[in-house]
């Protein structure tokens, strides 16, 4: 007997015409102890299910059994966390666990109850903030205090749904650590939903797939057949690791590959109009200047001593310092890093959105000063008008930079991007009915239309799921291929760095950041992730970055890089 089944499960919402069928005959069977990792896509209905195995809602066809006993609601026996804090805002740390430990076990005496909450606040590295409030809690302290909470309950098995994806990578790795050490010590069942294949394998004993919705089911199961202690750094070295990571991005690639199979194959010609950016000219002085010397394009956009100094109650505060940095024209650069080494201080400083302190930007053989529509930008959480359509929103900036356009070409070049970015069946929809995926599309739409010197792209695809990100992340080299336009993209995801960069700027941790080493991508375009995945220099590639984020992963250096860095100058 299972110690957890699902069988023939079914869940849709809504009536008539208006049902949406989110799960379709899932089955499911979960050994006792056992570490199951669900992958599941945006739509997919994976928080349905964690819901329906946690009790909050009812299936409408099917069952759920816990060690032979239906499910039929909500119980201690099982604890969830989800993917926000949920925690009470007026409560200490001690004072959220406590409310569950007190509702559970309301008939241990005080000392036994306090003695369980200090168990589990202790557990995940807490002790030192149990007085604390939330709001005086870090993203991924917030997230250890729910762990620590469903624990408490002592539950039989602790349901996951994605609960470290909105946390910096450095974090998420640190709890990952933690879960693992706790579902070692503990020995709970768990099932965790993830958009993150390495997570789940890092993990996980089986990984399962989630398919996109309507009508969502389980698909191939994949068994990690990878000893125990797993470690993130050596384990990229591995050859078990590595064909199963390939066995489940090939499988999650193909479900990207069919469900866009049937899309909108139309290219709509762009009309031959010239953008108020690209007949820019440099100053009258730069050009005299340059008459004597060939116009150099291998330093197209220049960071010069690039600092950025805040001031403090407790002196100045150096974030960035002495950035160097040439980039020829119509490269793409990758910005990597820990969070709070200063990678979007350098992005809102070259989008000039933040005030430059010491040093200087040149871009195309003018100082950046301030904003223009000659940079365009496209950030982690998409900056759109919610009460504006997808053509009204990307229209905004493209009437401002194509005023000598006539209306009916600027409306081809809207719709022209609105295509590339596979939205042709939404160009009245309003923003606030989108998903982030499409709102996203929307953003990458407009920041192309610009006809920009510079696209600056601030973790774009972060809040995504795995399979709307790699199909953006296909969407954005495909159009960057057809424009060329010159890029620089800050990201926290080895495998985004290499797959859009051909070079990619590794920075030391702040304060006092700077850049620490520099590789070149030598990989051809035009580049896929399944190729990708099958290129024989892909690994040492991901070795090198990985070994330079493990140097700095407890702030100063830990240990010395095994890659030697580069001079900037050299580059």
């Amino acid at each position: 007997m299972s110690f957890l089944s699902l069988k023939g499960l079914c869940k849709g919402y809504g009536a008539g015409a208006k049902r949406t069928n989110v799960l379709s005959n899932v089955n499911l069977e979960v050994a006792e102890g056992e570490f199951i990792a669900i992958v599941g896509f945006s739509g997919s209905g994976k928080t349905t299910l964690i819901s329906a195995i946690a009790g909050l809602v009812q299936p409408d066809a099917g069952e759920i059994t816990l060690k032979g006993k239906p499910v039929a609601g909500p119980g201690p026996d099982r604890g969830i966390v989800f993917q926000s804090y949920s925690l009470m805002p007026w409560l200490t740390v001690r004072g959220n666990i406590a409310l569950a430990v007190d509702q559970v076990f309301a008939r241990e005496s005080k000392a036994q109850r306090a003695g369980r909450i200090d168990r589990y606040i202790d557990m995940v590295g807490l002790s030192h903030a149990a007085t604390r409030l939330p709001v005086e809690l870090s993203g991924g302290m917030r997230q250890r205090v729910a762990v620590a909470r469903a624990l408490a309950t002592s539950p039989e098995i602790l349901l996951l749904d994605e609960p470290l994806s909105a946390l910096d990578a450095l974090t998420r790795a640190k709890l990952q650590d933690e879960i693992v050490d706790i579902w070692s010590r503990e020995k709970r069942t768990v099932v965790l939903v993830t958009n993150d294949v390495d997570e789940a394998i890092l993990l996980a004993d089986r990984i399962i797939p989630l398919l996109p919705g309507p009508n969502a089911t389980l698909g191939q199961q994949f068994k990690v057949d990878i000893p125990r202690p797993r470690d993130r750094s050596s384990i990229n070295e591995d050859p078990h690791f590595k064909r199963l990571r390939q066995a489940v991005t090939g499988y999650l690639l193909d479900v990207v590959n069919e469900r866009s199979a049937n899309a909108d194959a139309t290219v709509r010609t762009l009309p031959n109009v010239v953008s108020i950016t690209q007949m820019d000219k440099p100053p009258t002085a730069y050009q005299k200047a340059a008459t004597a010397v060939t116009f150099n394009t291998d330093r197209y956009l220049e960071f010069s001593q690039l600092s950025k100094v805040y001031p403090t109650p407790t002196g100045p505060l150096t974030i960035v310092e002495n950035f160097d940095l040439k980039v020829r024209k119509g490269e793409f650069i990758s910005v990597i890093g820990h969070s709070g080494c200063g990678k979007s201080t350098v992005l809102s400083m070259t989008a000039g959105l933040n005030e430059v302190s010491l040093g200087g930007i040149i871009l195309d053989g003018r100082e950046v000063t301030t904003a223009g529509p000659d940079r365009a930008v496209v950030f982690q959480a998409p900056s759109l008008f919610p009460w504006l359509t997808a053509r009204e929103n990307v229209a905004l900036g493209v009437d401002r930079v194509y005023p000598h356009a006539t209306r009916r070409q600027r409306d081809e070049i809207v719709d022209y991007y609105l295509e590339r970015v596979g939205l042709a069946d939404s160009f009245d929809k309003s923003a606030a009915a989108m998903s982030n995926g499409m709102r996203q599309r929307v953003g990458i739409a407009r920041a192309f239309a610009l006809s920009p010197k510079l696209l600056l792209l601030d973790e774009p695809f972060g809040m995504l799921d795995s399979l709307t990100r790699w199909d953006l992340q296909e969407v954005l080299m495909e159009v960057w291929k057809r424009t060329q336009v010159t890029a620089m993209c800050v990201t926290h995801d080895v495998d985004e760095a290499i797959l859009l960069a051909d070079r990619v700027v590794m920075m030391t941790n702040g304060p006092n950041a700077r850049i620490g080493h520099i590789m070149e991508v030598d990989i051809p375009r035009p580049r896929t992730r399944k190729a990708l995945l099958e290129h024989p220099n892909y690994y040492r590639y991901r070795r090198e970055l990985l070994d330079f984020l493990e140097a700095y992963e407890h702030g100063a250096v830990s240990k010395a890089p095994k890659t030697q860095a580069v001079n900037p100058e050299a580059a």
